[in-house]
């Protein structure tokens, strides 16, 4: 019987692509306007300065905000600004990406099929990304979230779905994850024994070994009761 269903977020319940340019064009224009040295560093030279920190500390991959965050206030520095105002206008600069970050528009039916299955199980999110549920609104039906930051490891690593159901007090068999991604979410999540959904919304010609497959996210509901129902008979 299924009691736990664990969702993707980022091209699960909205494409994210778009969402990301426009958060990096609105980042750009904000910087233009208070660090023009910024924009006009050399592609080689930013990128070398993004690799210093991730030298000096390796496991900030895991914490993209951070590492935003930290790169930005390592290149306005090397503008030529002092560290506290970089440190400042980094900040700053990583707000407005933020704000941007979270203006989604879900997927059609994607609210709805969110609240639907809220009446019936445990909801929890599980992202590699930076997008907060509850910034969003949809705490009104995830019980909790964890991302990639707060277990130090990324999808398909065990942490995040392991995480989850001992949150939850619920057995691999009592869960389900529903994602996009072949890799991240249907192998990560079947490793460690949980039943997985393949969104395939794009209907990719990817054969994932998942337990099942929808191409529309109305049909998530009635997949999950499927696989509780087979949980039953299982046990019965």
């Amino acid at each position: 019987m299924i009691r736990l269903v664990t969702f993707d977020l980022d091209n699960t319940l909205w494409a994210v692509d778009a969402v990301i340019r426009r958060a990096e064009s609105a980042l750009n224009d904000w910087l233009d306007r208070r660090v023009p040295e910024y924009n006009q560093l050399a592609a080689d030279t930013r990128r070398a300065i993004a690799k210093s920190v991730t030298d000096a500390d390796p496991r900030i991959v895991h914490d993209i905000s951070r590492l935003r965050e930290t790169v930005m206030r390592e290149t306005v520095e090397h503008c030529g600004y002092n560290p506290a105002r970089a440190a400042r206008l980094a900040a700053d600069a990583f707000a407005e990406f933020m704000d941007w970050r979270h203006r989604v528009q879900f997927f059609p039916a994607a609210v709805d099929v969110l609240a639907e299955l809220a009446e019936s199980y445990t909801l929890a999110a599980l992202t590699n990304g930076n997008a907060n549920f509850e910034r969003l609104g949809l705490d009104r039906y995830f019980a909790f979230g964890y991302c990639a930051a707060e277990v130090g490891a990324k999808k398909p690593d065990p942490a995040m779905f392991e995480r989850a159901m001992a949150h939850a007090g619920v057995e691999p068999a009592e869960a389900v994850h529903v994602g996009d991604h072949a890799v991240d979410d249907v192998q990560g999540a079947a490793a460690v024994g949980m039943a997985t959904i393949w969104v395939n919304l794009a209907c990719a010609d990817e054969s994932p070994p998942a337990t099942a497959t929808v191409t529309r996210l109305e049909d998530v509901p009635s997949a999950v009761a499927r696989l509780s129902e087979q949980g039953l008979s299982t046990r019965s």
